[in-house]
C-alpha cells in the first residue's frame, strides 16, 4: 500500500508540471466570414498625349503648340502615328502582364501589311 501512494504522489508531482491553463479556449468552431480586404491597385502608368481609341479615333485633340513629329519613328505618340498615316485598318488594345497599356495599329496596303506596336503611347517597334 505504501508502494501504491508513493508511485500515486510521483505520478501527481511529475503530471502536475506538465499542466495547462485553458481559460479562454474553445474547442467549438465558430463560422466566420473573413473581414474584406480592401482592393489594393498599383498606379498605372501616366500615359503623356492623347490616346488611341478602338475605332481608331484619338479619346482628345492634340494639345496647342505641341510639336508634331514630321515623320513615321520609334518613340511617337499613337494619335501622332494616325496624324501622319491616317485612319487605320485595325486597332487593338490591351494591357501587358506588367500593367503596362499596349496597342496595335494594323494599316492593310494593297499587297502589303504594316504593324505598329506601341507600349505606355510610345512606338516600340514595326512589323512590315
Amino acid at each position: 500500500m505504501i508502494h501504491r501512494t508513493a508511485t500515486a504522489a510521483a505520478l501527481a508531482l511529475i503530471l502536475g508540471g506538465c499542466s495547462v491553463d485553458m481559460g479562454g479556449f474553445s474547442f467549438t468552431k465558430e463560422a466566420r466570414a473573413p473581414a474584406p480586404q480592401p482592393a489594393v491597385q498599383a498606379p498605372g502608368p501616366v500615359l503623356e498625349g492623347p490616346l488611341l481609341q478602338a475605332d481608331g479615333t484619338c479619346d482628345r485633340p492634340t494639345p496647342a503648340g505641341a510639336s508634331a513629329p514630321q515623320a513615321v519613328a520609334l518613340g511617337i505618340g499613337e494619335c501622332d502615328l494616325i496624324r501622319l498615316k491616317g485612319q487605320p485598318t485595325d486597332v487593338l488594345i490591351g494591357e501587358s502582364g506588367k500593367g503596362q497599356r499596349e496597342v496595335q495599329v494594323l494599316y492593310s496596303i494593297p499587297g502589303n501589311k504594316e504593324v505598329y506596336l506601341f507600349t505606355d503611347n510610345r512606338l516600340t517597334r514595326i512589323v512590315q
